[in-house]
């Protein structure tokens, strides 16, 4: 879609944006030189990492590495698509978006469908306010709802007569309100397709009614039944209670994904109102994807039966693909037999808040789910984690959070090690507690021109004596070009690299590849221990070099005739060279 509007209006719209400004109206914003700074909006952090620079039009957090301009801090920040985002800056700037024909047309389209589901809400609300609606009120009461939580999420009510709502709208009314499925059509008979129930308007991130969830009050076989996919909606894209969030929340910190509309709405009676609740029966990657645009830390709260434990590995399985690093995902799985409605309102909200505090981490609800059943004090059943794991562990993006997850796998497939020594009852005895010897670590071989680059990245002031390393040889060139680099701008310290990076975009892309295809990365030790052997071949060379040097002079001039300082290296280096070599006097 970004094709479709003009490169030159974007460039402009994004001239005329202040960035500071449209960040600041959303965080909350410190002046730190030329930038402003603050909690990560996009992942949880103690100790602000988030960087604005509006003199250069981009942020950038140094925790995350969320980072771009006005248009994607406001994708990423609202959940819009790019289309979306464009409109909302040109709305600050008073400006219209030039859409060509075929665009403007669908956008007027669209418009029109919610138009239209906008009136059927307000039809809804004022049937719940009314006296048909006393049984819906009655009902919502009973479930502990108060008047500011059912206007917060417009709740309403459909008239069980059959075509209320049909006789409440005009013919263009009608004709839109079929289109999304409100009102029933087949073979010229036309009826609401909601009847007794209560009504859950289903809001777009920019509030507007893009579909409805109904709840019998009666005895229908199908206790919610929603409206079918249109042009207006589409079930996989929308996350229900999403837009309240962000009404009731300056700022979305995690996200409590949960399964109906009654949670939702129970926990934000509760004072809990990051819950949110995908849309059909499964939170599939789709949906994955727009509540990770909200927050990067999502909490997966699941009834604690058959069919909760089946959606939670569901949503597990779907989120493989996406865990990049700076992900966190938890689990939530509830007492049998409850679900957050009901739990909620027999516990409290602070209560639940603790069960939430509580939450396993994607990583070990994985390995404990893929442990059932498993005896892994039996090769054979270390065998099959291994062969349940890998398949999963291979979906997940190279990364930190894979390559522990790699070593947790084979620390529990590994047979621990007996501890040996001479005893009296046997080599091979291990008593009760004695500790066992640890995994053996996984060594790492990494080529010369990254081990360097991981290196100077540990400790920048390497860069003067790697680089007069790395120009003897043309196959150490990346590493020659960081050492460079290093020593033109005078970076001492690893946090000194990501400041000037982040203030470079040209040096952000210059380096961009330079740890492609790393997969487990080394520690800093390694890394530090590799450099050096690498150095000490070349500090060898210098002291021949210099020896020889020496040498050459005591021969042509008289030892005496040498300094103090020169006699004393020559010495020194004999001792040193012949004490290495094992060389007589």
């Amino acid at each position: 879609m970004s094709g479709l509007i003009p490169q030159r209006f974007i460039e402009d719209l994004l001239d005329r944006t202040d960035l500071g400004e449209l960040i600041g109206s959303r965080i909350a914003l410190k002046r730190s030189g030329a930038s402003l700074t603050a909690r990560c909006p996009f992942h949880d952090e103690k100790t602000p990492s988030f960087n604005v620079r509006p003199d250069k039009g981009f942020y950038h957090c140094f925790g995350c590495g969320a980072h771009g301009d006005a248009i994607s801090f406001v994708r990423e920040f609202e959940g819009l698509e790019f289309t979306a985002a464009v409109e909302e800056l040109a709305r600050r700037a008073g400006l219209e978006v030039p859409y060509d024909k075929a665009v403007s047309q669908q956008i007027r389209q669209n418009k029109t469908l919610t138009d239209a589901l906008g009136f059927a809400t307000e039809f809804f609300r004022q049937r719940l306010a009314g006296p048909e609606g006393e049984l819906a009120r009655n009902y919502l009461k009973a479930r502990g709802l108060s008047q500011d939580i059912i206007d917060l999420y417009q709740l309403g009510f459909a008239p069980g007569t059959g075509n209320a709502l049909l006789q409440a709208a005009d013919d263009d009314l009608r004709k839109t309100l079929i289109e999304t499925g409100t009102i029933g059509n087949r073979d010229g008979r036309q009826w609401d397709f909601f009847r007794n129930r209560v009504m859950f308007p289903i809001r777009n991130s920019r509030g507007r009614t893009v579909a409805f969830g109904g709840r019998t009050l009666g005895d229908d076989k199908a206790k919610y039944i929603n409206s079918p996919e249109s042009d207006a909606f589409h079930k996989s894209r929308e996350i229900y209670g999403l837009f309240e969030a962000r009404q009731a929340l300056k700022q979305i910190d995690k996200l409590l994904v949960v399964e109906g509309y009654m949670d939702v709405i129970a926990l934000a009676q509760a004072g809990i109102h990051y819950a949110v609740a995908a849309m059909g029966t499964a939170t599939n990657q789709e949906s994955l994807t727009t509540l990770l645009k909200q927050s990067r830390h999502l909490v997966f709260c699941f009834d604690g039966d058959t069919a909760g434990y089946r959606a939670a590995d569901r949503a597990m399985e779907n989120a493989l693909e996406l865990l990049q690093d700076g992900i966190h995902l938890q689990f939530l799985m509830l007492p049998e037999g409850e679900d957050p409605d009901s739990l909620v309102r027999q516990e409290g909200g602070k209560a639940f808040e603790e069960r939430i505090q509580g939450a396993r981490p994607f990583s070990r609800y994985l390995f404990d789910r893929m442990q059932e059943g498993l005896d892994l004090s039996l090769p054979e059943n270390q065998g099959e984690l291994r062969a349940r794991v890998e398949p999963l562990l291979a979906k997940m993006p190279k990364g930190g959070l894979r390559d522990a997850m790699w070593h947790e796998m084979l620390r529990l497939c590994r047979p621990p090690r007996q501890w040996s020594g001479n005893n009296r009852r046997g080599k091979n005895w291990n008593p009760a507690g004695a500790p066992t010897t640890p995994p053996e670590r996984i060594p790492v071989r990494l080529s010369n021109n990254h081990m360097l680059c991981l290196a100077m990245l540990e400790a920048p002031e390497m860069a003067a004596e790697l680089r007069e390393v790395c120009r003897q040889d043309r196959q150490l060139d990346m590493a020659a070009r960081f050492a460079e680099w290093l020593q033109q701008h005078d970076l001492r310290t690893r946090t000194q690299v990501y400041q000037a990076l982040a203030r470079s975009p040209a040096d952000q892309a210059r380096f961009f590849g330079m740890f492609d295809g790393i997969e487990h990365m080394p520690t800093r030790q390694d890394a530090l221990r590799s450099a050096q052997a690498l150095l000490a071949p070349n500090h060898e060379e210098r002291q021949k070099q210099r020896l020889r040097a020496l040498a050459e002079k005591a021969r042509t001039l008289k030892f005496s005739d040498l300094s103090e300082e020169e006699r004393q290296q020559l010495k020194a280096s004999l001792s040193s060279y012949q004490e290495k070599h094992g060389q007589a006097n």
